[in-house]
């Protein structure tokens, strides 16, 4: 397979050279099962903060270790008498808050497993979700943010099996009146009443499917990735570890707990000791205000995050000076610059991470002395010695040696364990490897530099080339906020490169001088043959971040031709 082009036409410049890569911290003990992750952290210290809730009036509500642990025993013993037990799934329907993970830590003391559902799913994709995983109970977020999420319910059902519902009300609010939640399969309200019971939560078998997330769905409605809770639990314990979150920090949680990446940074945060600081509904300028006054020390999320929250702190700056490691998936173009404006204002450092729904996240990130830019890019170190990776080419399954490009494969703890509702045959190779769909390369035993999907190169001239280093040649202009480059046939069938810019505010940049600019800094093939300026980018907002939808540009680029 052809390497992706960069510097000449005859020969490439390493994305990120070759050279041996610093390990990373060793991971800390693993729990021996869910209940124990949580229960390990109240016994050290009960009275302990583990959650800022945010409350109907956005006011900050503490949750302390102690109290979680409680909750968690209720509700664990109401699950029980509801007759949720082992191999059973209950979906949970709710912003970050703690309910959300006194939800997780239950149902994985009952045998079962969770599917989060996300608060903006539409209702083709409950049902979707629903007709997958088959949930025996749903947990219903009631009234939150003036969403009808019971409406949604009711039509995503429409004539099918309806399952119970348990209503819950969220942090600082009263619980309603059940009847109204019951779309046929019965409601109740769970009393979780703190110091209900002793305390105890009844353990369970790590080797049991506890958490599903949905995937990406580019290529059709998206598949449940369940894991296991020893997939979780070792995965957390590295985490904590190799990002270096230490006992009492604030770590934003900002990303639903719904998605892989929101999930797994709340639970690295507990797996530290750590305080995780809930953003139901995310405001820029509410969490900035809550990063300054908490003193929040680890973020994760794409740029698109990021990018909102630098735009509201340059019209009312705030001291982020205790933010001290931003781990970033670039679903937008601009994390280099952001990279950049993170280091220069508050010391902050920043890791290219790499994970998905079928491998955890992260999966790897840099090691904190890696230079920069380097350290920017996806990829990284994997965060556990029991996970490996390789290049294989995607057409002839050769495996390749590093620095040559292909197809990342996985195996480990953090690989999916099953998928609920369907059979994906095609997700491993023959010899027991997971299929990425992701191109990239080899750098050091352990460690990779991530490029673009696979259906994201571009063959320019018989290079492929990642469209991420023209759209940052475009994203660095003055006048451009955002950029997206895609790939159409021309006439002969050759692919062609075009852009798409949103411009700065006040700003309008000249197509042909955009082209221009793009000249001067990279190859004349990788120049687009047209850029286009826009009002917005067409966009969807997944689970894990805000996305550009790059096959609605393909659309619009080949429409114009």
């Amino acid at each position: 397979m052809s390497e992706v082009a960069s510097g000449t036409d005859e020969e490439r410049e390493p994305l990120v050279a070759p050279h041996h890569v610093s390990a990373l911290p060793a991971p800390g003990p693993v729990p021996r099962d869910l209940p124990d992750l949580l229960g390990r952290i109240a016994a050290r210290d009960p009275d302990a903060v583990v959650v800022l809730d945010k409350g109907p009036a956005g006011e900050r509500i503490p949750v302390t270790r102690g109290e979680l642990w409680r909750r968690t025993g209720a509700l664990a013993e109401e699950l029980r008498t509801r007759g949720i037990g082992a191999g059973d799934c209950v979906a949970v329907w709710m912003p970050n808050w703690s309910d959300a993970l006194a939800w997780q830590f239950a149902v994985a003391a009952r045998g079962a497993h969770v599917i989060g559902i996300n608060t903006r799913y539409n209702v083709e994709e409950v049902r979707h979700v629903l007709d997958r995983a088959r949930p025996k109970l749903v947990a219903l977020a009631h009234d939150f943010h003036g969403l009808d999420l019971l409406a949604r319910l009711k039509e995503a059902i429409g004539d099918g099996p309806a399952p119970p519902v348990a209503v819950v009300a969220g942090p600082g609010r009263e619980a309603p009146d059940p009847a109204v939640a019951d779309v046929g399969g019965g409601a109740w309200v769970p009393t979780l009443a703190d110091g209900s019971i002793d305390g105890t939560v009844p353990g369970s078998d790590p080797a049991d499917l506890a958490v599903a997330f949905t995937t990406s769905g580019s290529t059709g409605m998206p598949k449940l990735a369940a894991h296991s809770a020893t997939g979780v639990l070792t995965h957390a314990a590295a985490d904590a570890a190799t990002i270096g979150i230490t006992e009492g920090e604030h770590v934003l949680c900002a990303l639903p707990l719904s998605g892989v990446f929101g999930y797994q940074t709340a639970m690295a945060a507990l797996a530290a000791g750590g305080v995780c600081v809930f953003a139901p509904v995310f405001s820029a300028d509410a969490v900035l205000d809550d990063m300054e006054s908490l003193r929040v020390t680890h973020v994760v999320g794409g740029d698109d995050l990021v990018l909102r929250l630098a735009d509201a702190w340059r019209k009312g700056r705030r001291d982020l000076s205790a933010w001290r490691w931003w781990g970033v998936a670039d679903f937008q173009g601009r994390s280099r610059e952001l990279a950049v404006w993170a280091r220069d204002e508050f010391g902050t450092l920043t890791s290219g991470v790499y994970g998905s729904s079928e491998l955890f996240a992260l999966t790897s990130h840099w090691p904190h002395d890696e230079p920069e830019p380097a350290r920017w890019v996806g990829g990284g170190r994997v965060v556990h010695p029991g996970i490996e990776v390789r290049v294989a080419d995607p057409v002839t399954e050769e495996v390749l040696a590093p620095g040559h490009e292909g197809e990342l494969q996985f195996r480990g703890p953090n690989v999916v364990d099953a998928y609920l509702g369907a059979e994906v045959p095609d997700a491993f190779t023959r010899d027991g490897w997971f299929h990425s769909g992701d191109l990239g390369t080899i750098v050091d035993d352990g460690v990779f530099a991530y490029v673009c999907r696979m259906g994201d190169a571009l063959r320019l001239h018989g290079f492929l080339v990642d469209p991420a280093e023209i759209e940052v040649r475009l994203a660095a202009h003055p006048d451009v906020h955002t950029a997206k480059v895609v790939g159409v046939p021309d006439a002969s069938g050759a692919t062609v490169a075009i852009g798409f810019v949103v411009p700065e505010e006040d700003r309008a940049p000249d197509p042909t001088a955009l082209r221009a600019w793009c000249a001067e800094g990279l190859a004349k093939f990788k120049v687009p043959e047209t850029v286009h300026v826009i009002e917005a980018m067409p966009t969807t907002s997944g689970t894990n971040g805000t996305k550009i939808r790059a096959a609605a540009l393909r659309e619009w680029a080949a429409a114009a031709r």
